[in-house]
């Protein structure tokens, strides 16, 4: 039987009548693609979970786990200590996150107040949920007698375990996706969410994938950093913002979705930009002053 060719803008599997009657071609179809869920939402018997939500919800309970370890193998606090910070931070990092998407996207909530609060519905900046949450979960650090530069040793490598798994949120509400391509790994989009000037079938750069993983490998480099012991306490949460900052710049250049721009690049980029340029000057002057200080020793030694 005749089997015409598969192309990118025929990605759905149920847009492939030629090749349906196949199996073996029909497994090879769905290889060829990333299928996106039907809906939003997930179903545990009687109860009708947002998938979005918990995916957050589910990245902050993996984040407070790894921060509260941590906590307690360098002995600079306890799991609890964890929980109390995640308890109020995590809260105040959605509202930031919330605050943050509804500023910079204003255009799409002017005159539509109550959408401001639809958070299942997707729209959480990361940049104001980092600044607010960390802000906040510092505050309560130093409450609980937490020292500053240890929680945020402690969170470094949470966080990016937490955007990792909150990334998939995206996946379930069938936003945030990259431009067109041909690669096998190209994102399935219901002609629900489909941007206008698409065909149906085109396949997307599943750019959600791409910061998950990228934050995974991220969480890994930071904890192997950070068993050398070579950096001073707080250091390693430069190394956390330099590298999301990076993998988020590539990243965002490929996403479509509307968005605020200014010379070529996207206000996220820019953003990026500025938070890397901070972070690695800060760690190669902090890194210079550190060297400053052990000549004088090395000499009197």
């Amino acid at each position: 039987m005749a089997v015409n060719p598969v192309s990118a803008v025929h990605s759905n599997l149920s847009e492939r009548p030629d090749t349906l009657r196949e199996p073996s071609v029909g497994i090879m179809n769905w290889l060829a693609s990333l299928p996106s869920p039907s809906g939003g939402s997930l179903e545990l018997g009687p109860l009708k979970l947002n998938a979005y939500g918990l995916m957050i919800a589910l990245g902050a309970i993996a984040g407070t786990w790894l921060m509260g370890k941590r906590l307690e193998a360098r002995g600079t606090g306890t799991r609890d200590d964890a929980s109390a910070i995640a308890m109020i931070a995590v809260p105040a990092g959605v509202v930031g996150a919330r605050l943050y998407h509804v500023i910079t996207d204003w255009e799409r909530f002017d005159g539509r107040l109550l959408d401001t609060v639809k958070i299942w519905k997707g729209g959480l900046g990361i940049w104001g949920g980092v600044a607010v949450g960390v802000v906040v979960g510092v505050l309560v650090a130093k409450r609980r007698g937490v020292g500053v530069a240890n929680a945020l040793t402690a969170v470094a490598p949470a966080l990016p375990l937490a955007q990792a798994i909150g990334r998939w949120g995206n996946w379930f509400n069938q936003e945030l996706f990259g431009r067109p391509t041909t690669l096998p790994w190209g994102l399935e989009i219901d002609e629900r969410h489909l941007p206008s000037g698409y065909d149906v079938g085109t396949l997307f750069h599943p750019t959600f994938l791409y910061e998950s993983i990228g934050n995974a490998v991220l969480c890994v480099l930071l904890l192997q950093l950070d068993r050398k012991g070579s950096l001073r306490a707080g250091r390693l949460f430069l190394f956390y913002t330099a590298g999301y900052t990076l993998l988020r710049f590539f990243v965002e250049g490929l996403r479509i979705d509307p968005a605020k721009d200014a010379g070529g690049l996207r206000l996220n980029q820019w953003t990026s930009l500025v938070v890397f340029t901070v972070s690695v000057v800060w760690i190669v002057v902090a890194q210079r002053r550190a060297t400053l200080r052990q000549v004088p020793q090395a000499q009197q030694e």
